[in-house]
């Protein structure tokens, strides 16, 4: 069972800071890392509040970042961005586990220091918090150097193509009537 999304939140953040990387050296990709995690985590828990709800993501799969690639322009063979494994051939199956709308969840979040408030009060209401209670420190209130490392990761201009794609479902998952404004 898949019940913890892992998969599906390592590739999630892994394309959010590919498509936004950090400003500057290993401290700031790793703030930024941490940030979009944060972000990625809230949004696969708010999306797939129980195990049944996950699911159908373990069997069918997320659907991938084809159409989110597109949105950034990184869908062209010169500007997509692959790892290669060992022996040396590209690998991009993690790709296959980017899922949409939960990368356009974690945008909105990561953009709406509001919205990020009330989507992690709002992880009360599912199985992932049973365990232990989860801050999300970074997500919530970033200091000010979160905000400098992960400036194009918080930028709401450049993530808004990318966050608009699914917010009115988060919005509503979240119960409110209205866009929000930080």
């Amino acid at each position: 069972m898949l019940a913890d999304l892992s998969p599906l939140i390592a590739a999630a953040t892994e394309w959010l800071t590919r498509a936004y990387p950090a400003c500057g050296g290993p401290l700031a990709s790793a703030l930024c890392e941490a940030q979009a995690r944060q972000a990625v985590t809230v949004a696969a828990w708010l999306r797939y509040p129980t195990a049944m709800d996950a699911a159908p993501v373990a069997m069918a799969g997320p659907g991938g970042a084809g159409r989110l690639d597109w949105i950034v322009g990184a869908d062209t063979p010169d500007i997509a961005d692959t790892t290669r494994s060992v022996d040396g051939s590209e690998d991009d199956a993690w790709r296959t586990w980017v899922d949409e709308a939960v990368v356009s969840w974690a945008a909105s979040l990561l953009t709406d220091d509001r919205l990020a408030g009330l989507a992690v009060a709002a992880l009360a209401d599912g199985e992932h918090t049973t365990a232990a209670p989860v801050e999300f420190g970074r997500l919530r209130s970033p200091d000010e150097g979160d905000r400098r490392a992960a400036a194009l990761l918080r930028h709401p201009d450049l993530l808004d193509p990318v966050a608009s794609l699914h917010r009115e479902e988060l919005l509503g998952r979240l119960g409110t009537g209205q866009t929000l404004v930080a």
